[in-house]
């Protein structure tokens, strides 16, 4: 048994090779082989520890690989992919139904749309595409323009545009090159930078980046950062650069200091010296629910203090709602709104800005993965009731509006496009499981005694020695039948020598399609159950 336990066949793959079967085996031999094997690899057969826990092992791996092969659709997946393609993640929701083929052509696709999802993950791309939107001549036109426009149409036009792009391209496990740009333009003019940046992993604590950009407003520029885990709430990050123009080299650095204050909360202090010199404190608490940020800045030229909230709505659409106020040297500024899961990679969200002096503005935002589509709209420069309440109530009555008429139908539509496909394609399935499930039950194990039985009239002062086997030999029952091998059946799970060394017997009394069948069986002789042979005469 000491070679059967060796540790080159307890790391193998194979799964023929592990239940010793052709790869053209049948069902019934892929059966009679795990079967076989159960009992030799079973731990309870087995006091030395060591062989115990080297016949556990195998035990699993013989479970594993009947498993697999037993089911036609795992089993075309292993003979074409192997072991590997058993762990695509996505395959194990392929309908039951399906042929080798139809399988084997779900897997290839499940294959793709992961090395799609890996390349994505090495790259990681981030965009931005942001359109500014002047649509003031909606609320507050021109007096020595309104007589010349009565009746006409209000102009509306794009001011800005912004697009960024960024990729990552792993370099070893330990370093990344990063390649980002821009491109800007406002009221006719603009500009756009690139930059290319060099990541290392120093340690699990810390990583290290270089930068080095250029555009055609700034000039190049130079920049370092680093970031560090001084203790596990406590980490910080520090970044310098130099920006050379036709004025000069401008320095810059800024450093955060950032520290966990309890499980959902996080406190932040960030200094920065430079073009825009500033210190910044913050508070920043996620929990399941909620999110809240308080923040207060001292700088030249933006000095402020704001706060926001943010409830999120437990439902399956992510729903949250958000509000902030936001006052400095620059003014007062409201905001509020809120945003919505509307399908499985795309999150909309809207939020009207109130201020003084800034006026009224409608920002909507859809994020679509890993890329954000921002549509700022700017309304009116003063404090005008309209504007607020056309930016409030507009985005929500076309969200409904759009939601009802159009996304709502669409998607009961298609539920009811694929159950009714599911019912068609099941119907067949459906009366084949409901007379496997009438025949699963068709066989049941009565009474079952293995041992010495005394039948000679005299020997009846002997005592029979025999074992209620009646819930082992039912376990043993597989598709409303019991097949036992030429071998002593003391090996069978459930089952041990009640006499050793005895001439022992199997007596089993079993009914079938509701008739009482019986049959004695010698100890080494095969059993296959049920038999016409074992049906019990209603007159006996």
């Amino acid at each position: 048994m000491a070679s059967a336990l060796d540790d080159d066949e307890i790391g193998s793959d194979d799964y023929y090779s592990l239940l010793n079967v052709r790869r053209e085996a049948t069902q019934e031999e892929l059966k009679a082989a795990y079967r076989r094997l159960c009992m030799l690899y079973h731990p309870d057969k087995h006091r030395d520890p060591e062989l115990k826990r080297q016949a556990e092992t195998l035990f699993n791996l013989v479970h594993e690989a009947y498993e697999v092969l037993s089911d036609p659709q795992a089993r075309a997946i292993y003979d074409i992919y192997g072991k590997r393609g058993l762990d695509v993640e996505g395959w194990e929701v392929v309908e039951r139904r399906r042929t080798p083929a139809e399988i084997r052509e779900e897997y290839e696709r499940l294959q793709r749309e992961r090395e799609e999802r890996r390349l994505q993950q090495r790259t990681n791309p981030k965009g931005t595409i942001s359109v500014g939107i002047d649509a003031t001549d909606l609320f507050d036109r021109y007096e020595e323009d309104y007589e010349d426009m009565v009746g006409g149409v209000p102009h509306v036009e794009i001011n800005k545009m912004h697009i960024s792009q960024s990729i990552e391209a792993p370099l070893t496990s330990r370093d990344t090159a990063i390649l980002s740009g821009s491109l800007s333009t406002h009221n006719g003019n603009g500009g756009g930078t690139i930059n290319v940046a060099f990541r290392r992993v120093t340690s699990a604590k810390g990583w290290g980046e270089v930068e080095v950009g250029a555009g055609d407003t700034h000039g190049p520029l130079f920049g370092l950062k680093i970031f560090r885990n001084l203790t596990p709430r406590f980490f910080v990050t520090a970044q310098c650069g130099l920006q050379f123009s036709s004025r000069g080299v401008r320095p810059g650095i800024t450093t955060v200091l950032a520290r966990h204050l309890d499980k959902n909360t996080m406190g932040y202090l960030q200094w920065r010296w430079g073009i825009q010199s500033s210190m910044n404190t913050s508070i920043v608490r996620d929990t399941k629910s909620s999110h809240f940020t308080f923040a207060m800045q001292l700088g030249i030229p933006h000095t402020f203090m704001m706060m926001s909230y943010q409830y999120k709505f437990q439902d399956e659409d992510q729903t949250k709602i958000k509000g902030s106020v936001k006052s400095g040297f620059f003014g007062t500024v409201v905001e509020y709104g809120a945003e919505r899961k509307i399908s499985r990679h795309s999150v909309l969200g809207a939020t009207v800005s109130v201020g003084v002096p800034q006026g009224v503005s409608l920002k909507i935002k859809l994020n679509r993965a890993s890329q954000t589509y921002f549509f700022p709209i700017h309304l009116t420069d003063q404090l005008l009731p309209s504007a607020v309440f056309y930016a409030t109530v507009g985005p929500l009555v076309f969200y409904l509006a759009i939601q009802q008429l159009i996304i709502r139908p669409y998607v009961q539509a298609q539920k009811e496009q694929d159950l009714e496909k599911q019912r068609e394609s099941s119907a067949s399935n459906i009366a084949k499981k409901k007379q496997e499930a009438e025949a699963a039950v068709s066989l049941i194990i009565l009474n079952a005694w293995y041992g010495k039985f005394v039948t000679d009239n005299s020997r009846k002062h002997e005592r029979a020695k025999v074992i209620d086997v009646t819930v082992p030999l039912q376990c043993l029952v597989k598709d409303s039948k019991l097949i036992l091998t030429e071998a002593t059946k003391s090996g069978l799970p459930g089952f041990y020598d009640p006499c050793v060394g005895e001439e022992k017997s199997l007596k089993v009394l079993y009914q079938f399609r509701g008739v009482m069948h019986q049959v004695l069986s010698g100890d080494t002789e095969p059993l296959r159950i049920p038999k016409q042979s074992h049906r019990i005469d209603a007159d006996t």
